[in-house]
């Protein structure tokens, strides 16, 4: 995979010079600012227009751990909500429709084949799909070798098509029952914590639930152990089709200097794996909001970003990314658009 460069210094130090310039007070604008910076060194442009064509992905796919108690939901939601996706229904559909957000859903590993769908529409939802259903990574590996790397290059290839086609701020969003089991698995082999300390009650399980959940994470990293040193074994072992395709996007997003707004535990589990495969990945990220799972607030300590949104979200499907969406926006207008203390004649 190519090496990852920095955003630009030279368009960070301008907006840092261009911010402190404004006719406002200093520090007036806070975190609006320090986004504007960032983004600016992103784009590598002073001042930078605000995202005009933001696209979210969302990753599907169906987990073995579904099958042994970890959601309160049963494993037939997944396909349910890819169809609610696909007619434009969903949570994360009525935020971008109102914020100009492009939304694609994709199918890497549900545990269907959506054979009553329009065969047009079903051949781009199963394009980059890899299997149905991902290992239940307390008993077995996720993947196999060779579909851990199809998952990372599927992922790589869509944002690359987004990428081509104009777009200029990523989102990845995530829907699978069951999948905050596997990413916090990611959590705990990137940081070297134990089940306990990353697992949360995803979709609202009660407290056998949770613990039940636990031991399900706690299994899966006694049984992979030293394998989670190296971030692709991981992947195969405690991922899934989905995760990992999640994680080639936001590689190939930083690799080609675009930006990203993460969303909840899928998607940061995916950025912390891909800073691992990639050091210095995460300067292309900004994370849009906070969720409810440990996992989450503990992946992004260790990755130095701070949510733009606390809104007490756990919805998942790239709604909390989106819903931040216009706070980025108004960072870029604000550093573009308000005068500058020298046109004031004061």
């Amino acid at each position: 995979m190519p090496y990852v460069s920095a955003p630009s210094d030279l368009a960070r130090d301008h907006a840092a010079r261009r911010l402190a310039a404004l006719a406002t007070p200093p520090g007036a604008l806070g975190r609006l600012g320090e986004l504007a910076v960032w983004h600016a060194a992103c784009r590598g442009r002073v001042p930078a227009d605000p995202p005009s064509r933001p696209r979210l992905v969302i990753f599907a796919g169906d987990h073995g751990v579904a099958a042994h108690g970890v959601s309160a939901f049963p494993p037939a939601i997944t396909g349910a909500m890819v169809r609610t996706f696909l007619a434009g229904r969903a949570g994360v559909s009525a935020l971008a429709a109102a914020h100009g957000v492009g939304v694609r859903v994709l199918d890497l590993g549900v545990d269907e084949d959506f054979d009553d769908l329009d065969a047009d529409v079903r051949a781009a939802l199963t394009r980059h799909k890899v299997r149905r259903g991902s290992g239940a990574i307390h008993l077995e590996d996720a993947l196999t070798p060779a579909e851990v790397r199809a998952a990372l290059d599927a992922g790589a290839a869509v944002a690359r098509e987004e990428m081509a086609e104009g777009a200029d701020l990523l989102l990845s969003g995530d829907m699978g029952i069951g999948n905050t089991t596997p990413a916090a698995a990611l959590v705990a082999a990137g940081l070297g914590l134990p089940a306990a300390e990353v697992v949360g009650r995803g979709t609202g399980v009660d407290d056998a639930g949770l613990a039940r959940k636990t031991e399900v994470v706690q299994a899966a990293l006694d049984r992979v152990g030293t394998r989670a040193a190296d971030p692709i074994e991981t992947l195969q072992a405690l991922g899934s089709a989905d995760l990992a395709a999640a994680t080639g996007y936001l590689l190939a997003a930083a690799q080609d200097g675009v930006p990203v707004l993460l969303d909840g535990l899928m998607s940061v589990a995916c950025a912390l794996t891909a800073d691992r495969i990639e050091p210095g990945a995460t300067a292309w990220f900004a994370a849009g909001h906070r969720s409810t799972e440990p996992a989450q607030s503990l992946a992004l300590a260790k990755l130095g970003l701070e949510p733009l949104l606390d809104l007490g979200l756990r919805l998942g499907e790239g709604s909390g990314a989106v819903a931040a969406v216009p706070v980025l926006r108004s960072a870029a207008v604000l550093l573009r658009d308000v005068a500058l203390l020298s046109d004031l004649g004061a």
